[in-house]
């Protein structure tokens, strides 16, 4: 009778004869997703170098043109800080970042509870939703800057403008509403709100869709008012989708531009100037696009401070 030998290592002879097809085996698989990954990679490459290129590529050149001076025809002139001591120097940059963090205030006021409570609405019909919906989207289909040079008439001055018109029925008015320095930013708010609501009001919708009718069955045997329904089941179980929303609006409020632009073009007395209108006004009025580009260097940080200080706070929330 043969025997058969013992292994050095003390290990049974049959298991490495069985260990030797499962090792090669996984090998195998691994070698087949490493080609595999580098396959996707090579088929992906020509976009990402195309998206670098036209993505990419831009912010670093604004980084470079922050510290040069030029026309963009004759060849740029490296003048380190010059840029940035101009800007610093410009007395109406601290009017227009106040315009900007108050109109971001109020964007976030009026802009972040009027779709939430219209979308929470439309949920409860049960007849016309439909048609809600078609007539909430309905200002984010007209171009943005018609929808604003409607508003500028809606807020046009004297007894003959629609809002006057409005308000004169129940004996307020007439308001100069894009004539005062007090009622300008809140007017230029509410052509924002109008215009842009539509797509978050489609978008709470949606995630209404996600949230347990349970719960709210369970909530209406308790005996809980709508009221509480909407605070204890409702916004909890929204609460990431709405963490989103209020980054996008932060960051949209902040870069706001058509609305000052278009209806007050900054006025009156300066009291809608914003970061990004003098962006505007140093690079096409001005012809300074080095000026131009430091400030958009400077908005581009403030925005990535901003946006990583509010996703670390909102970390553990949002987790829950």
């Amino acid at each position: 009778m043969t025997i058969a030998p013992e292994r050095l290592d003390g290990a049974a002879p049959g298991r490495a004869v069985e260990a030797t097809p499962a090792a090669g085996r996984a090998r195998r698989r691994c070698g087949m997703r490493q080609r595999a990954a580098t396959a996707g990679l090579l088929f992906l490459l020509p976009s990402l170098v195309i998206f670098a290129y036209f993505a990419w590529w831009p912010i670093v050149q604004s980084f470079t043109l922050a510290f040069q001076q030029t026309n963009l025809v004759t060849p740029a002139e490296w003048v380190g800080w010059s840029n940035f001591e101009v800007l610093f120097a410009d007395p109406l940059l601290p009017k227009a970042a106040v315009n900007t963090l108050w109109f971001t205030v109020l964007s976030l006021a009026i802009g972040l509870p009027v779709p939430l409570v219209c979308a929470v609405l439309m949920s409860e019909l049960r007849h016309g939703g439909a048609l809600a919906r078609v007539l909430a989207y309905l200002p984010v289909v007209i171009p943005p800057v018609v929808a604003v040079l409607l508003f500028k008439v809606f807020f046009a001055p004297g007894e003959s403008g629609v809002a006057n018109s409005l308000l004169g029925i129940v004996g307020i008015g007439p308001l100069p509403w894009l004539q005062s320095a007090e009622l300008a930013m809140p007017s230029l708010v509410i052509a924002a709100t109008w215009s842009g609501a539509g797509t978050a009001v489609l978008i709470y919708l949606a995630a209404l869709t996600g949230v347990s009718t349970e719960l709210y069955e369970a909530a209406e045997l308790d005996g809980a008012s709508v009221w509480r329904r909407v605070w204890h089941i409702t916004l909890p179980q929204m609460r990431g989708v709405i963490l989103v929303l209020l980054l996008l609006q932060i960051i949209g409020a902040i870069q706001v531009f058509t609305e000052p632009y278009v209806m007050t073009d900054g006025g009156p007395a300066n009291a809608t100037v914003t970061i990004m209108l003098m962006i505007y006004r140093y690079a096409f009025l001005f012809g300074n696009y080095g000026v131009a580009t430091a400030l958009s260097v400077l908005l581009a940080i403030v925005l990535v401070i901003v946006s990583a200080v509010y996703l670390r706070l909102t970390r553990s929330w949002s987790s829950r």
